[in-house]
């Protein structure tokens, strides 16, 4: 059996038609919304909205860490624009998420990513497509469980809870074959981001259940120019699976 794995679409629905192209199942591991893309300012909902010179500053803003004076340049921009920012947002979300979902091929096993609105997808999954968070399936007699969103961090963005609420989804699933997250563990060469020069956030919740419970695999994304994309963490084989943005190519599960 063969499943292909893919993280942090995007808004890549062009490369999301063809990503369960040779496999039995598609697997997604969240962040479809694309907001602001950090390599091309030119791309997402904030320049759409802003233009691409504000577009430059904030990523110059986030990039230094600079998050306060960052949330104070996104306040003036949005008290200067002739919508209110719930509806603009989730109006461009939708967009969004109705050329996303309509590119999913069946069978799909979706979770969510920190930059998504889980309220919403409930209105665009399709027969075929099944939306798990802190639940398990079974495929070709391995048993899969899925971890949607992220932990809270200065970046604030849609789908950020609390440790503990995230260690209780962990929890959750008991014993699996293929530990699915959005973020990785909590491991530094596997959260630090190479061309942010950064660590992003990763799960104690998850690194405890991978000592625990060994899973054959974690795979997870959120992190999209890893220190290191694959390392064993016991018996563990940990996997990023890619940011499908950029590659457009899955990742591989095969036995």
């Amino acid at each position: 059996m063969r499943v292909n794995v893919i993280s942090d679409v995007h808004g890549n629905a062009e490369a999301l038609a063809a990503a369960g192209e040779g496999a039995d199942a598609l697997i997604c591991l969240g962040d479809l919304v694309l907001f602001l893309d950090y390599h091309d300012h030119a791309r997402g909902i904030f320049p759409d909205l802003f233009g691409v010179e504000n577009a430059h500053r904030i990523v110059e803003l986030r990039t230094a860490r600079r998050f306060d004076e960052a949330r104070e340049f996104g306040r003036r921009l949005w008290a200067e624009l002739d919508v209110d920012r719930e509806t603009a947002i989730e109006s461009a979300v939708r967009d969004q998420y109705a050329a996303m979902f309509a590119a999913f091929p069946t069978p799909t096993y979706a979770t969510y990513g920190n930059v998504d609105i889980p309220g919403l997808w409930h209105e665009y999954a399709r027969p075929g497509t099944t939306v798990l968070d802190g639940q398990r399936i079974e495929l070709g007699g391995l048993v899969f469980g899925f971890v949607g969103g992220g932990l809270r961090t200065p970046m604030r963005t849609p789908y950020e809870i609390s440790d503990e609420e995230y260690a209780a989804k962990v929890e959750a699933l008991g014993e699996v074959d293929v530990l699915c997250s959005h973020i990785p563990p909590e491991v530094p060469e596997l959260t630090y981001d190479t061309v942010a020069r950064r660590f992003e956030r990763g799960s104690a919740a998850l690194l405890a259940a991978i000592h625990r419970t060994r899973p054959r695999y974690s795979l997870f994304g959120h992190v999209h120019q890893p220190l290191v994309r694959r390392m064993r963490v016991g018996a563990t084989e940990c996997v990023n699976v890619g940011h499908f943005a950029a590659t457009g190519r899955p990742w591989a599960l095969e036995w």
